[in-house]
C-alpha cells in the first residue's frame, strides 16, 4: 500500500522520505489522480484539522475514497470535541503520575511526535498516548492538584513544531514510514494485516512463532502482507486494513480496546469486540447456551442468595468459575462443602456472580474449530497426567495433556453439529467450542473467541492449508469491504 504525506508545501522538511510521497491538501482535494488513486495510506500532516478547514477534509475525503487516513476523521472529532480526556484507562493514570511525579511544577506540557518526546524519559509515556490517541503529531497538557491528571490533548499541525524540534520529527516520521513493512511493497501486495501477539505469554499463547510465521507466509501467498506487532505497536493499528488477534484476549484489556478501535475504524477485525465481550463471560455464555436449549452439563449462576443450593442441586464434585476464567484459571474443582464454601467466599469478593458447574469426568475434551460458520478442525485435548484439567498449572512450570487432531469429517457428528451451533450464537469469526463426551452424549462446556492455532497440534490434519484458510477468511471480508467502498 502505496505511503502518502498530505502536507502544505512550505513544509518540505517533512517531505523527504524515501518510498513516500507528498502532496499538497489543496492538490489532494481537488486533483482527480488522487479520486483514481487506491490503495493509498494517507499521513495527514495538513496545518489545522479544525472543521471544515483543508485538513479536516482531507481525512474525510481519504475514507470516502477507500484510503486510510491517519489520523481519521472520527479521531479527529474526538479530539476536537476533547472527547480524548474522557477516554484516559486507569492504567495511563497511573503512568501519568509515575512519569510526572519528579516535576516540581503544577503544569506540564508533552509533544508527541509519532509516538516519540524528544526526552527519552518520557518516552514511554509518549507511546501510550500515541497508542491510545492516534494522529500522528499530538501536544496533551497536564495539571497537577493532588495527582497529575491529562486536561487537554490537540492533534497539531506541522506549523506547530518549534523549529528546534524539526530534526527530530524528521528523524521519527522516518522511522516510523520505514520501520517493519511499512516500506514500499510489491504490486501483488493488496492489503496489510495486523497480528497481535505478546512474545511474554510463552506457552499459553494462542498461537506458537512457528505457527505465526505460516500465518504470515500464508497471507502472503494471497497478496496481503502480514506483520507482527505487540500492544507497544498499538498506536500503528491505522497503518493496517486488518487485525488479527493472537494474544489472549479479555474485556478490561488492550485486546479488547483494540479490536474496538479496530472495528470503529472500518478495519477487518478476528476477534471482534463483540465476539471478546460476549465469549469472555462465563454467566453470558451459560445464559445464552440455556435458552438456545442446546446441551451444557447442569449449571447454576450462583450468588450469594442461592449458594446454599449449589451441593443440593450439583452434588460433588462442582467446578466453579469465575466469569472471566480462561485457559483454566479460574476455574476449581470443589469436593466437600467446605471447599464450596471457602472458593466461593474468594470468588464473591471479585463478581457477584459465579457459575458452577456439575462435574463430568472424562479423559478428553472436544474442542471444535469454527470459522466462518464452518468447522475448521476437530482435536482431543486429554487431560494433563494425574489432573482433571487439560493443563495442570499447580507446579513451575505448565504441564499439558496429548492431543490428537482428527479430520473434521471423521469427529462425532453430533459434536460437530453442536460446536456449530454454539459458535452461530456468537457470531461468524474464529471460535474454539470445546465439548465433553460420555456415552455417546455430548454437551457443550465453553466457546473461546481466541482459540489455539498450533504447529503439530491444530493444524496436524491439514497442515499448511490451515493458515490458508484462515487468511482466506480475511482476504474475503476485506474484498467485500472494498467492494462496498467502491459502490458507494
Amino acid at each position: 500500500m502505496a505511503i502518502v504525506i498530505v502536507t502544505d508545501k512550505q513544509h518540505d522538511w517533512i517531505a523527504k522520505i524515501p518510498n513516500v510521497e507528498s502532496v499538497d491538501p489543496r492538490e489532494y482535494l481537488t486533483s482527480s489522480e488522487w479520486n483514481r488513486r487506491r490503495n493509498v495510506k494517507v499521513y495527514n500532516l495538513a496545518h489545522s484539522y479544525k472543521y471544515q478547514t483543508l485538513g479536516y477534509y482531507v481525512s474525510l475525503l481519504a475514507e470516502a475514497r477507500g484510503h486510510r487516513p491517519f489520523p481519521s476523521v472520527v479521531t479527529i472529532q474526538d479530539l476536537e470535541q476533547s472527547q480524548g480526556v474522557q477516554l484516559e484507562p486507569p492504567e495511563l493514570s497511573e503512568l501519568i503520575n509515575k512519569s510526572l511525579a519528579p516535576l516540581k511544577s503544577d503544569r506540564f506540557s508533552l509533544s508527541v511526535y509519532f509516538g516519540r518526546n524528544l526526552s527519552d524519559r518520557y518516552n514511554r509515556l509518549a507511546r501510550e498516548l500515541s497508542n491510545l490517541f492516534q494522529a500522528p503529531l499530538l501536544r496533551f497538557e497536564f495539571r497537577k492538584t493532588k495527582k497529575w491528571r491529562l486536561a487537554s490533548l490537540n492533534a497539531i499541525g506541522l506549523q506547530d513544531v518549534p523549529e528546534s524540534h524539526r530534526s527530530f520529527v524528521s528523524q521519527q516520521a522516518q522511522r516510523h514510514f520505514t520501520q517493519g513493512g511499512s516500506k514500499a511493497k510489491k504490486n501483488s501486495i493488496r492489503f496489510d494485516l495486523a497480528i497481535l501477539h505478546n512474545p511474554d505469554e510463552g506457552d499459553m499463547a494462542p498461537s506458537d512463532g512457528k505457527a505465526l510465521q505460516k500465518m504470515i507466509k500464508a497471507a502472503a501467498s494471497l497478496g496481503i502482507a502480514a506483520q507482527l506487532i505487540t500492544a507497544e505497536d498499538s498506536g500503528r493499528l491505522l497503518e493496517f486494513d486488518a487485525l488479527f488477534i493472537r494474544e489472549t484476549t479479555a474485556v478490561n484489556h488492550h485486546t479488547y480496546r483494540l479490536a474496538r478501535r479496530a472495528q470503529r475504524e472500518g478495519m477487518v477485525v478476528i476477534d471482534d469486540p463483540r465476539s471478546i465481550l460476549l465469549c469472555s463471560n462465563k454467566v453470558y455464555l451459560a445464559e445464552l447456551l440455556e435458552k438456545a436449549k442446546l446441551s451444557t452439563p447442569k449449571t447454576i449462576v450462583a450468588h450469594r442468595g442461592n449458594a446454599d443450593q449449589i451441593a443440593q442441586q450439583l452434588g460433588f464434585p462442582v467446578v466453579l468459575k469465575r466469569p472471566d476464567s480462561a485457559f483454566s484459571k479460574g476455574v476449581t474443582k470443589v469436593e466437600t462443602d467446605q471447599e464450596l464454601a471457602d472458593q466461593l467466599e474468594i470468588y464473591f469478593a471479585d463478581s457477584e456472580l459465579v457459575v458452577a458447574q456439575q462435574y463430568t469426568l472424562t479423559e478428553f475434551d472436544w474442542r471444535i474449530g469454527i470459522l466462518d460458520r464452518r468447522p475448521l478442525y476437530a482435536c482431543k485435548y486429554h487431560m494433563a497426567r494425574g489432573h482433571w484439567q487439560i493443563i495442570n498449572q499447580s507446579g513451575k512450570k505448565n504441564k499439558y495433556g496429548k492431543c490428537e487432531t482428527l479430520p473434521v469429517e471423521l469427529a462425532p457428528r453430533k459434536a460437530v453439529a453442536l460446536a456449530q451451533k454454539a459458535a452461530d450464537l456468537i457470531g461468524d469469526g474464529l471460535y474454539g467450542v470445546d465439548i465433553k463426551e460420555t456415552d455417546g452424549n455430548f454437551v457443550v462446556i465453553e466457546v473461546n473467541d481466541n482459540p489455539n492455532i498450533d504447529t503439530g497440534i491444530e493444524d496436524a490434519v491439514l497442515r499448511d492449508d490451515l493458515y490458508w484458510r484462515v487468511m482466506e477468511s480475511f482476504l474475503r471480508r476485506l474484498e467485500r469491504g472494498r467492494s462496498a467502498e467502491n459502490m458507494a
